[in-house]
């Protein structure tokens, strides 16, 4: 019996080498929250050093607790997230368990369909989208948001979630079918459970393009009660003169939210990537 599947540095290197790229990947992070607390002319003298006590200025937060509505982007943004992935999971989850269990006429076709939302990018029916958020009055709404926002992260749920729903054990779910459970309980009681790694990866691979997303918020919602954060903090760069303290300090905010949702779900994104590859 060959060692190497089961050999435990195989799953060392793996996490070692995701650790590796997220410190890589948090470098620029890192950057633009130390420049956040500096001065101007400290910011492009010396852009990757420490705020020191000549350097160290809070005027960038100041002018955005100022100027426009940060809390209410903010929540705009939390709301617009939120309802998102949890559409895109609950969506995506039912359709991978409906393609990963039964057989049916179209299988493969209704996969392959659904995966045609991957290749091709949401932005290229931009129009078309705005069209029928006119026709439907949902323009300047959240709504709008959350449901391109969730047909946008569906195509990716589904490959990703049904791959791992065709590895939960038949026996499994036949046994809590003997027991009287509705497919529905099996779904959600036996299923859901065993699949919570890829549920992990698949909520933060769209966390973060949702979250920092300024193409459909500046054409579906731009209106001022509805304006997400990263289109709230471009009110801050102007034509010919950009608040570089207060853009810094806008970014930094609208990341902290980011990085704690990554690392609730670090753990479990790590077992997502690395399951199948490590055994």
């Amino acid at each position: 019996m060959s060692t190497a599947r089961h050999n435990p540095l195989n799953s060392v290197a793996a996490h070692t080498a995701l650790i590796a790229y997220t410190l890589i990947a948090l470098f620029p992070v890192f950057v633009i929250v130390i420049n956040s607390f500096k001065e101007r002319r400290a910011i492009f003298r010396e852009p990757l050093a420490l705020p020191d006590a000549e350097s160290f200025s809070l005027i960038g937060y100041q002018t955005v607790m100022k100027q426009g509505n940060f809390f209410l982007y903010f929540q705009n943004s939390f709301i617009v997230t939120v309802a998102s992935l949890f559409f895109i999971l609950l969506f995506g989850a039912m359709a991978a368990f409906a393609l990963a269990e039964y057989r049916f006429r179209g299988n493969m076709l209704m996969g392959l369909y659904l995966a045609l939302g991957i290749m091709i990018p949401i932005r290229i029916g931009t129009v078309a989208i705005l069209q029928m958020m006119v026709s439907t009055g949902l323009v300047n709404t959240l709504w709008a948001l959350i449901l391109v926002y969730t047909a946008q992260g569906l195509p990716l749920a589904v490959f990703i979630l049904s791959e791992f729903m065709r590895q939960v054990s038949d026996d499994l779910k036949n046994a809590g079918r003997i027991d009287g459970l509705s497919e529905y309980k099996i779904f959600f009681r036996l299923v859901l459970p065993l699949v919570r790694p890829a549920m992990a990866t698949v909520a933060v691979f769209n966390m973060i393009p949702i979250w920092n997303d300024l193409w459909f918020p500046l054409i579906l919602a731009p209106a001022e009660e509805v304006k997400t954060l990263t289109l709230g903090s471009q009110v801050f760069i102007g034509q010919f003169v950009t608040d570089w303290n207060a853009v810094l300090s806008a970014l930094s905010l609208a990341i902290l939210p980011v990085l704690v949702l990554y690392v609730i779900f670090s753990r479990q994104l790590i077992r997502g990537i690395t399951s199948g590859a490590v055994k």
